[in-house]
């Protein structure tokens, strides 16, 4: 059993005891955290992405810190400045809330172009720099971002830049009748109080272990060829403006993997291609003005494109 399948075990379990019926959806952000990448989270307000993505973070033993984004957030709130000491004379740094494996950025498109900004360099190359001074981030590290779909005054949308430096985007939907019931059963009070028990149940070494064991994952020539067959198609959809870039491609490979590994499994099946596609693509497809006013979306785009394009025979 490999080391990635047992750390995904303990924390579906364990994150069981807060969350109803969000197993899904702490696997997705686990394969985040795992691959070193970054995902962003959308959904209506009130159906637990912050408490989600603050429940995996709180069963790794990693360190963790919030950016709480408004329309007043400078990039020093997120990256840090020097500061002068009077004692010595000199300015010291002081890093920002940035400076953790684990970012959860709340609402990120209620921050300006210019704070989202300052979360590119971080999010690419995996350093800051503040005033001249570079400083490497921490391993691993990962961005947790949400935002509310819905709502449009005092928010900027994120450019198409910044959203294929997503690992993936997670759709957040609301809970059935039967989990409903069940979180009211439950309680707030019970909630919190569970949430406030979580310990931690994996270690950053076994983080690091199991981000290894991604590249040891057999991937057959005609899985590479279904994979790119998936990425042309998306440049030739009608719907598409945009389609998948290269970066998107290889986002779709790793998480792939991650879909084998979470079976159990040492080599990628094309189940695991269709599975991982429309969180690794849905925002990396940029549509036109016109099928948007029909209703259309990443998500449907992505699912058409995997009706179209032939699947490998074993």
């Amino acid at each position: 059993m490999s080391t990635f399948y047992k750390i995904l075990i303990r924390v579906i379990e364990e994150s069981a005891r807060v969350l109803v019926n969000r197993e899904e959806y702490v696997k997705l952000i686990l394969f985040t955290i795992v691959a070193n990448g970054h995902a962003l989270i959308e959904g209506v307000p009130g159906i637990a992405k912050t408490l989600t993505a603050k429940v995996v973070a709180k069963l790794l033993n990693l360190k963790f810190s919030r950016i709480q984004c408004t329309l007043d957030l400078l990039p020093s709130d997120v990256v840090g400045t020097k500061i002068y000491n009077q004692k010595t004379g000199e300015f010291e740094t002081r890093v920002g809330p940035i400076y953790a494996n684990i970012v959860l950025v709340d609402e990120i498109n209620r921050a300006t172009p210019r704070a989202q900004a300052a979360l590119l360099e971080a999010m690419q190359e995996r350093q800051i720099t503040i005033e001249g001074e570079t400083i490497k981030l921490p391993r691993p590290f990962s961005v947790l971002a949400t935002q509310n779909p819905i709502e449009l005054e005092g928010t900027f949308p994120l450019p198409e830049a910044q959203l294929d430096r997503f690992y993936i985007k997670i759709h957040m939907n609301p809970l059935d009748r039967e989990a409903l019931l069940q979180l009211l059963k439950k309680g707030y009070k019970l909630l919190e109080k569970e949430y406030e028990s979580l310990k931690p149940v994996v270690t950053g070494d076994e983080v690091l272990r199991a981000s290894e064991e991604i590249d040891s994952i057999y991937v057959d020539d005609d899985i590479l060829k279904y994979i790119s067959r998936i990425v042309e198609y998306s440049h030739r959809h009608p719907a598409s403006k945009l389609g998948v870039s290269p970066r998107g491609a290889l986002m779709l490979l790793t998480l792939s993997k991650e879909f084998a590994l979470a079976e159990n499994r040492k080599y990628v099946i094309p189940d695991d291609v269709k599975m991982a596609a429309v969180p690794a693509l849905s925002h990396r497809i940029f549509l036109k003005p016109e099928y948007i006013a029909e209703g259309y979306s990443g998500i449907r785009v992505v699912n058409e494109i995997i009706l179209h394009v032939e699947v490998p025979k074993p």
